[in-house]
């Protein structure tokens, strides 16, 4: 069996689910066609067993113990030991066929969702996602490993149709026209199964969804006494999953009461047809004994045939489930045909519709009183935000004809060129830090190459070395998951030291150090701004312990850039822009303050009460 996961999964059709299972089939042909060439070797072997014994009975009533009779013997016992090793490898095959089918739709899907960005989650929710890999996958691998033995056993049906036409005409056709009918009877039950599978596939996705939710919403919920209202809801939807498991259930109970039913009489049928030939003497009695045991064989086949259409029909519905989350656009799916050149380095990049202007080279802080809409001009900086119609507010949108207004980078705009060129020159840190189990220093080194020396001085910059105290085993140590093992400082802390490794040509920090005491953010200020000296670097906060020691402070209100200019010059200054800066930052300057040994400022003006309106201020 080749290693799995695969390294390089494909990426499928997305027009049908027939399209999907085909090319997955096409993706895997050695190993498929391998399966089937056993499957029909096995199938064969055991659909002429019935006839050799046949063979062996008359041989044995006309000629006795003789060499004919042990001869036959030795036929019937290669037949089975060919049965025997196809059976083996068969069994081996088709599991290869399951699992690289499986391992592959669930890497399409992972892979793909990582490269969707927040698209995933605005289209599906995150239960569908994580039950397309956990089950629909799983689904769609079984029918890889059903189809050889259904091409086996057609095979094999066909092998017979031969040997039955030649030995009784009218028996044969009972036997070969009787196995359709059969199967189409079966076919029936076909639809309404797959209907019910799709809606307890649905049920069960929404009730993933509302566990995962609740999981992660679990503190919280605990602190607001929404345990109970959440644990209703999830029983009303287990249930419902429940009541469509049953619908499922009757429908799977009839298919196989038929699938045991229909075969035992069609057998009855052919053994009492075989019983008045041979006593008419038109068989002989060892034919007899294949008939019989010709048509108990092909029971095997028409079991595997409905077998097949069980698996098929579950996986038609879990494709269409793989489908839809393979639809979702990737981020940068709207790359223009002819990416644009890309900037040289040291141009500027200038947010159009709020006017921030990033200065090459240097430390420029996006201070404003809604850090949510700073954080806006942050993400958009980095291309993970929509182009801003100007005087639109973000939550709601603009006229449909006002024209939009994006990111420049030096004469080029951001949307103009490749995803990958911006991903690779401008890394945006959120501040909400997303950490994943696995070594530190992986965890740290996400563009790989880095040093044991540059890990180090990261964390030192970032002030996190008592992180390798905290994770037993230093860089080698494992994170657990959501590295719920560190404080939030720490994890805070962790994913700055990553965003520095990454040696962005642009770095683009939202409140890197909100979840840190003031001494903490002192070090890390300083640091910061000595580490990425000569680097474009932007820093969204309002901490002056920060904007102390950044280049240049652009203040945002109302989404636009109100003013510019040193943290210390603004916050002195006596007019309007100055206590409008200064009821932003006084909050934030007073509780530095009253840290014990907190580093300050140099004196000030007298500040204002921060929810005092800032025209007042000036004005006193």
């Amino acid at each position: 069996m080749r290693p799995l996961p695969l390294p390089d999964p494909g990426r499928p059709p997305l027009t049908g689910p027939s399209r999907l299972l085909l090319w997955q089939a096409r993706r895997q042909l050695g190993v498929l066609a391998g399966a089937t060439a056993v499957a029909v070797a096995g199938n064969v072997a055991a659909a002429l067993i019935p006839w050799q014994l046949g063979r062996i009975v008359d041989g044995g009533l006309d000629d006795g113990l003789g060499r004919g009779l042990w001869l036959g013997c030795l036929g019937l016992a290669a037949l089975g030991l060919v049965q025997v090793v196809a059976n083996v490898w068969g069994h081996r095959l088709e599991v290869e066929n399951w699992l690289r089918a499986a391992f592959a739709s669930s890497q399409q899907v992972g892979h793909h969702v990582t490269r969707t960005g927040d698209a995933i989650t605005d289209a599906l929710p995150t239960g569908e996602v994580v039950a397309t890999v956990a089950s629909d996958a799983l689904r769609m691998g079984e029918v890889y490993a059903i189809v050889p033995r259904l091409v086996g056993g057609i095979a094999a049906y066909l092998t017979l149709g031969v040997v039955l036409l030649r030995t009784s005409v009218p028996l044969g056709l009972l036997v070969l026209l009787g196995l359709p009918v059969v199967v189409a009877v079966l076919s029936f039950l076909v639809r309404p199964l797959q209907r019910r599978q799709s809606a307890q596939r649905e049920a069960t996705g929404r009730l993933t969804t509302l566990g995962a939710d609740t999981v992660s919403g679990l503190r919280i919920l605990r602190g607001i006494g929404g345990e109970d209202v959440f644990t209703g809801r999830y029983r009303a939807q287990s249930q419902r999953v429940r009541a469509a498991g049953v619908r499922v259930s009757q429908t799977q109970s009839l298919l196989d009461a038929f699938q045991t039913l229909l075969p035992g009489l069609f057998l009855a049928v052919v053994v009492w047809a075989g019983a008045r030939l041979a006593i008419s003497g038109d068989i002989t009695p060892g034919q007899l004994v294949s008939f019989y045991g010709f048509a108990a064989f092909l029971t095997q086949p028409l079991w595997t045939a409905s077998e097949a259409i069980r698996v098929i029909t579950r996986a038609v519905v879990g494709t269409r489930k793989i489908i839809r989350v393979l639809s979702v656009p990737e981020a940068g799916s709207d790359d223009p045909a002819a990416p644009a050149t890309a900037p040289a380095a040291g141009e500027p990049l200038v947010d159009e519709a709020s006017g921030v202007v990033v200065a090459p080279g240097r430390l420029t802080a996006l201070v404003s009183a809604d850090p949510d809409e700073t954080a806006r001009i942050a993400l958009r900086l980095g291309r993970l935000g929509p182009p801003r119609r100007p005087g639109a507010d973000d939550a709601e949108g603009a006229a449909e004809d006002a024209p939009l207004s994006g990111v420049r980078w030096g004469r080029t705009m951001l949307h103009e060129l490749a995803l990958r060129e911006v991903r690779d020159r401008v890394v945006v840190a959120e501040s909400t830090p997303h950490l994943f189990t696995g070594r530190l220093a992986h965890e740290l080194d996400v563009r790989g190459g880095a040093s044991t020396e540059a890990l180090e001085a990261a964390l030192e910059v970032a002030d996190a070395g008592d992180v390798l105290d905290s994770v037993p085993g230093g860089l080698d140590g494992e994170v657990e998951e959501k590295g719920r093992s560190l404080s939030g400082g720490q994890r805070q802390r962790v994913a700055l030291a990553r965003a520095l490794l990454t040696g962005a040509e642009v770095l683009v920090l939202v409140e890197p150090t909100s979840a840190v005491d003031a001494h903490t953010e002192a070090r890390i200020a300083r640091r910061l701004a000595d580490a990425r000296r000569g680097a474009t670097t932007v820093v969204v906060t309002a901490s002056p312990l920060v904007l102390d020691v950044v280049d240049e402070v652009a203040l945002v209100v109302d989404g636009r850039v109100l003013a510019t200019g040193r943290h210390r010059d603004l916050v002195r200054a006596t007019d309007a822009v100055g206590a409008a800066y200064r009821s932003v930052v006084s909050r934030a300057e007073a509780d530095d303050a009253a840290a014990p040994d907190a580093p300050g400022l140099p004196d000030a003006p007298d500040l204002p009460d921060p929810q005092e309106d800032p025209r007042e201020a000036a004005r006193r």
